[in-house]
């Protein structure tokens, strides 16, 4: 079973979907791996590193399409709308593809990806059981991206973000406050605390207090309750709009008393709900900072231009994307370990085994024989369920 992993082409990506350290645990479960030539570069991981680990080259993305079973990416198309749609003709009926691939995102897409002929497994879809932690990918790149929040917030902010006493006298902490207390979240409020910032966290998931106040964070407890607030995966369930307004009316006093704000509330698959209206910017200090992790899907900030960083009233909003790529070599690192360990469970003596009644199969597996397969996919664009998984 040939495993193939080419150069990322969506623009600005650094990350890579293996690292050579993966290679030799790969081979021991019967799979080769074949690497485009200068694939890790960006990331840190030069091509005679893979070529030790018992890796082979390839001289083009071509050639690695064509000697692959199994193409492995960060970015597949789907979640590349840039450059990834100049890998279709690359496909081959039957090639396995594992990635992130957006399933959620847009049909077209996912119905490009199954006329293919393509069997694609979407990372983002992986469910959230202990027995997939190790594959969990889209939490490993959250995580980084929760931290990286920081860092930007602590660049842009002209102050500092600790206590610091000297003989010119005492400057005070800043106070930082993290809406969505997800894992990106979560990683956010721990950094924060890490520099010493007086950090508070809102999350309308009552089951977050516990886990904002083991990190040194002050939970944020609002007089109102969320209908139904997590769903079966743990993530956050949107609500209607009476709540949204009712939440932003009693979160504008703690976002004004907030020298940053960073804003991490995710419904998978919809729109990001506004959280931060712009008159709640209005009533910050100048020189505050938000920082949407949100951005790709809308924004948690009303004034939020997805993909910018734009200033306002003297506040600095940032909307960037895909700020795990920001931290390639860590970052391709952990993903490596989480597609690794999927392929671990998909490959067994060199044959790939693709057994839907195990849930971690059933859950990422996208298209198939031509079909958008997954169940919940299916329901999502409202698509006639299928008989049977082909």
């Amino acid at each position: 079973m040939i495993v193939g992993v080419p150069k990322e082409s969506f623009p600005g990506e650094r990350r890579v979907a293996l690292v050579p350290l993966m290679i030799p645990n790969l081979a021991k479960n019967g799979m080769e791996v074949v690497v485009e030539a200068g694939a890790g570069a960006e990331s840190g991981f030069v091509d005679a590193e893979y070529a030790a680990k018992g890796a082979k080259l390839a001289p083009d993305r071509a050639a690695v399409f064509s000697a692959a079973d199994i193409i492995v990416q960060v970015l597949c198309y789907g979640s590349n709308d840039k450059t990834g749609k100049d890998d279709l003709p690359l496909y081959r009926k039957g090639q396995v593809l594992i990635g992130f691939l957006r399933p959620l995102g847009d049909l077209t897409t996912v119905s490009d990806i199954a006329k293919a002929g393509v069997t694609a497994l979407s990372i983002e879809l992986m469910p959230r059981t202990t027995r997939a932690q190790s594959m969990d990918a889209l939490s490993s790149m959250a995580t980084l991206c929760g931290y990286k929040a920081v860092l930007i917030s602590a660049d842009l902010l002209p102050r500092m973000l600790p206590m610091l006493t000297t003989a010119a006298g005492t400057i005070t902490p800043a106070r930082v406050l993290v809406i969505g207390a997800g894992v990106a979240g979560l990683q956010a409020i721990a950094t924060a605390r890490r520099l010493g910032a007086v950090t508070s966290a809102y999350d309308l998931r009552p089951a977050a207090k516990e886990q904002v106040e083991s990190l040194g964070g002050r939970f944020v407890e609002l007089p109102i309750e969320a209908k139904d607030a997590e769903d079966a995966r743990g993530y956050a369930r949107a609500q209607d709009d009476t709540f949204y307004q009712k939440q932003r009316e009693l979160l504008g006093r703690v976002v004004a008393e907030s020298d940053v704000v960073i804003t991490a509330a995710v419904v998978p698959g919809k729109k990001s709900p506004v959280l931060v209206t712009k008159e709640m910017v209005a009533r910050m200090a100048p020189g505050s900072v938000i920082v949407d992790l949100a951005a790709e899907r809308g924004g948690n900030c009303e004034l939020t231009q997805p993909g910018e960083k734009v200033v306002v009233n003297g506040v600095s909003i940032v909307g960037w994307f895909n700020m795990a790529s920001a931290l390639p070599h860590h970052a391709s690192q952990l993903y490596a370990r989480n597609i690794s360990a999927f392929l671990a469970h998909l490959v067994h003596g060199g044959k790939l085994e693709l057994n839907p009644e195990d849930e971690i199969i059933r859950e990422t597996l996208l298209t198939r024989n031509g079909e958008i397969v997954n169940k919940r996919v299916r329901e999502f664009f409202k698509l006639p369920a299928l008989a049977a998984v082909k």
